[in-house]
């Protein structure tokens, strides 16, 4: 088959399409021929050279997918050859066909296209686990989401909303607002003309918010807790804004306040299969009934990898960009 491989780490042109031998199945996993993938954050660090993948995982980068399944590993139960799904990956989701974990393996939900499902698993995850397993968003509170653009941005703007809280978005441009505007986002924040803080406190009244999902960590931190309502919840999933930063502890602390962070790609499968478990029964119904959509900004050809990687550093995108792979 072929793959995405990164022989030396460096910009978008290290990226290379290449023959590599065919994966086999392990025990509890199935092979699925791949549609489509999609670009994440952690793709780019990875063709950097910063973010490894976890021990025993495909050394190609690529965390979902979306295809067929062409063969069943030994263990496999409730699955079947010729089922199509898409998949939670540790890696390998830059290829024609990769290995799944059975447990990380999704029904391609009513309603929506193969190879756009590939933009679901990641975020579906992401946002769930953070922001309703961890955080627990209720009905009425206000969620704060940071890129309200992106791919997690645009799916947690949704989900936000299927159960009733009321949401407020950081984006760095007027299209961009407006996007998440039409996803149903309430308060609508240009962080490059306006201090987040400032404008959460005008639109909640001094309250603040009582969720906040953060992508980009140190920078942001004194603000997140500042912008933050008494018995709030800063998740931080993100370190785009750097690793190390100053906690105020005495404003936790009079805020009652919790600060989390988490990563999904390095759990244990029992962890992730959880997720993806409770992905299905809470997310995937919503997505059936057209209440939440992917939101694809793109899909290029899965050989043109390097393309899609300059555009996710270019943070022009909306959405998720698909790599799609070559058919036979």
């Amino acid at each position: 088959m072929h793959a995405i491989t990164i022989p030396e780490p460096g910009g978008p042109e290290a990226l290379v399409w290449a023959e590599v031998p065919d994966p086999v199945p392990g025990e509890g996993e199935v092979l699925v021929e791949v549609v489509a993938s999609a670009v994440n954050r952690a793709d780019v660090l990875q063709r950097q050279g910063f973010y490894n993948p976890p021990a025993g995982a495909s050394p190609y980068p690529g965390l979902e997918c979306a295809g067929r399944i062409v063969e069943l590993g030994p263990g496999v139960s409730g699955w079947s050859v010729g089922d199509e799904v898409c998949g939670l990956l540790a890696g390998g989701g830059y290829a024609e066909k990769v290995p799944v974990p059975a447990g990380q393996l999704l029904p391609v939900p009513d309603g929506v296209d193969l190879a756009q499902a590939a933009a679901l698993p990641e975020v579906a995850a992401t946002v769930w686990s953070n922001v309703f397993m961890v955080a627990h968003l209720r009905p009425g509170e206000t969620l704060l989401i940071h890129g309200g653009s992106s791919g997690i941005g645009t799916m947690a703007i949704q989900l936000a909303k299927a159960v009733g809280a009321r949401v407020a978005v950081t984006a760095g441009s007027p299209e961009k607002l407006a996007r998440c505007k039409e996803l149903g986002a309430d308060i609508l924040i240009d962080y490059h003309e306006q201090d987040f803080v400032d404008e959460l406190r005008k639109a909640t009244d001094g309250a603040g918010a009582d969720v906040i999902l953060d992508i980009v960590g140190a920078k942001y931190l004194d603000r997140n807790v500042r912008a933050l309502a008494v018995n709030g919840r800063l998740a931080i999933i993100g370190l785009q804004g750097g690793v190390k930063g100053e906690l105020n502890l005495g404003a936790l602390l009079s805020k009652r306040a919790a600060v989390t962070a988490t990563s999904l790609r390095g759990r244990p499968l029992a962890e992730k299969a959880a997720i993806i478990a409770a992905v299905r029964e809470h997310v995937w119904p919503l997505l059936a009934d057209g209440v939440v959509r992917p939101v694809v900004d793109r899909t290029i050809p899965m050989q043109d990898a390097a393309e899609a990687h300059r555009l996710m550093e270019s943070s022009s995108h909306i959405g998720k960009i698909l790599l799609a792979a070559p058919q036979a």
